[in-house]
């Protein structure tokens, strides 16, 4: 499947798929106070509808119902979320606000409970196509901290999603490498170490993708040049999540 290409664990991740918000909520809170799962997912929040939402017929006005669910939801699981060693994750949409001459026209659906309670936000967006020819292999994603209760706030990360195998590693390491000077750039080309990678981004990272060894002695190169890692330790790395094979405990979506 899609997700295995993308390193998730099938036989550890559990999916549940309650059928009203509330319920939702409900065994995101057990698991929690359970302690036997390390993270958990919600997708996504715009989704969560009440039960009396769903029981009602559609034109009915629900005003602040959404709203509530969250902001009463958020009281109850920030406490068990601070006892607990699981990371609950939210991902939720974008809407568009009527009439906003100034500031910002986004916002997120379901009230500001969520906004207030979370210790990390993050907006991650597509900022550009990543093609090849003509065939659309994958998007140059953003993603920036608006909001950090534990580290520094407003910074910034980029890389690629491939759509065939997810985040690219090997465009992570080159851009690291290149900024660097571990990999020269001259023009379009690539050049480590008298070894051409490629003419343009993508046929570098196709090289370092087939070329696993050059790309473990780049990435050691990178980690010593920034000091993070001796010779030994680097080498003692594997290059990609889905190279180790640790075991994790459950994640429930």
């Amino acid at each position: 499947t899609w997700g295995k290409k993308l390193g998730v664990q099938l036989d550890t991740l559990l999916v549940s798929q309650p059928n009203n918000g509330e319920e939702a909520m409900q065994i995101t809170e057990m698991l929690v106070k359970s302690n036997s799962v390390d993270v958990i997912i919600i997708d996504s929040v715009a989704a969560l509808v009440p039960r009396s939402e769903l029981e009602g017929e559609i034109g009915d006005t629900h005003v602040g119902l959404q709203a509530r669910l969250m902001s009463q939801s958020m009281r109850k699981l920030t406490g068990a979320i601070a006892k607990s060693k699981t990371a609950v994750i939210f991902i939720n949409q974008i809407r568009e606000k009527i009439g906003v001459s100034y500031g910002s026209p986004e916002t997120t659906p379901r009230g500001l409970a969520l906004k207030f309670y979370a210790s990390v936000r993050i907006d991650v967006r597509r900022t550009q196509t990543i093609k090849d020819g003509e065939t659309s292999i994958g998007s140059r994603t953003r993603a920036r901290v608006v909001k950090n209760k534990i580290a520094p706030p407003f910074r910034d990360a980029e890389f690629d999603i491939m759509y065939d195998r997810g985040i690219s590693y090997e465009g992570d390491l080159l851009d690291l490498a290149a900024l660097g000077n571990v990999v020269e750039k001259s023009g379009a080309w690539y050049t480590y170490k008298g070894t051409r990678l490629g003419q343009g981004r993508e046929n570098a990272k196709q090289f370092l993708f087939e070329q696993k060894d050059l790309a473990q002695e780049i990435r050691q190169a990178v980690l010593e040049s920034k000091g993070l890692i001796d010779r030994k330790a680097a080498a003692d790395q594997p290059l990609t999540a889905s190279e180790s094979d640790t075991e994790a405990e459950p994640a429930a979506v």
